[in-house]
């Protein structure tokens, strides 16, 4: 692992450098095509073959209170139970790809501004997410995707991207290499006081068990009767609050960076329509503009369903 210090002091070249290159990388990224109806092709592809998913009865919620759009944000407690009566952790958790991501949970600062000092031990987890991630058929069918578009020229050249467009570090607030995009999507971090990014239904399963999550109601539920589903919740972690968080429920890690790498990798920085059973949704990503890695390709900053 290198340094703080070595991390730190690259750090400006590498914002300054990422300044230098956006005119090249703008002109090369518009060579690839990729149309809706492809992404949309795709992404029923990628959720008809969830396999890992969780079935109608390992997942019981407890939804209670459904609030209005004024009442979104108010951070007023409006339901006095749990979200989650019942998850089957046997049957889904014990999944090779959820343990994986389990693995990795605790490997995070939430706070930004405070240096992510990442063990060789983290690294390796890291690698064995993606390994992991790249024997199911969903990354399988998503990786031959993009190489037949030409966004890459081999699965092995999208993994190692992967590797570094979800893990590749940098920073949110005073300079320090506090950020990914995994920790910001999947684990969650506290910026500014608030809650920023935190989409991963499985951490808010484990952090409300663990009674660090206080759910306070929901504003949105999707459209299907099956899992993956979609919801919006409000919640508090610790004292800090959540006031529009959108997940996937009951998805694999596999479909929910599949879904997410395929908007970021097509559409960055803007929605993407992906349907799933037939319908309709649209997934937000964000680039982080202020640093690059490679020959200026930018990190993952968010990604999460817009419902």
């Amino acid at each position: 692992m290198k340094s703080t210090f070595v991390l730190l002091w690259l750090l400006p070249w590498a914002i300054c450098g990422a300044k230098l290159q956006t005119s090249k990388k703008s002109s090369s990224s518009s060579q690839f095509v990729t149309t809706n109806d492809e992404i949309q092709n795709l992404s029923e592809q990628l959720y008809a073959n969830d396999v890992n998913r969780a079935d109608s009865g390992d997942i019981t919620l407890n939804l209670q209170h459904k609030v209005s759009s004024s009442q979104t944000g108010s951070g007023i407690d409006f339901s006095s139970q749990k979200l989650f009566s019942y998850v089957n952790e046997a049957k889904i958790l014990t999944r090779p790809t959820f343990v994986r991501l389990i693995s990795l949970l605790d490997n995070y600062v939430k706070n930004t501004g405070t240096i992510e000092n990442v063990t060789q031990e983290e690294i390796q987890e890291q690698h064995a997410f993606i390994d992991e991630l790249f024997q199911t058929t969903i990354m399988k069918t998503l990786s031959s995707f993009l190489i037949s578009k030409g966004y890459y020229i081999s699965a092995e050249s999208f993994k190692k991207d992967l590797q570094e467009m979800w893990f590749g570090l940098y920073t949110r607030s005073k300079g320090f290499l506090d950020s990914s995009g995994f920790e910001h999507v999947f684990h969650g971090e506290i910026h500014k006081g608030k809650i920023a990014g935190f989409h991963s239904w499985v951490n808010l399963y484990l952090l409300e068990k663990a009674g660090q999550i206080n759910y306070l109601s929901y504003s949105s539920d999707g459209l299907w009767t099956s899992y993956p589903d979609v919801f919006t919740f409000q919640f508090k972690w610790s004292t800090h609050m959540k006031s529009v968080g959108s997940f996937f429920m009951g998805s694999s890690p596999e479909f929910e960076i599949a879904m997410y790498t395929l908007c970021y990798v097509t559409r960055p920085n803007r929605q993407c329509t992906v349907k799933l059973g037939g319908n309709p949704l649209k997934i937000q990503t964000y680039r982080w503009d202020n640093s690059f890695y490679g020959n200026g390709k930018r990190y993952l900053a968010s990604s999460y369903p817009n419902i």
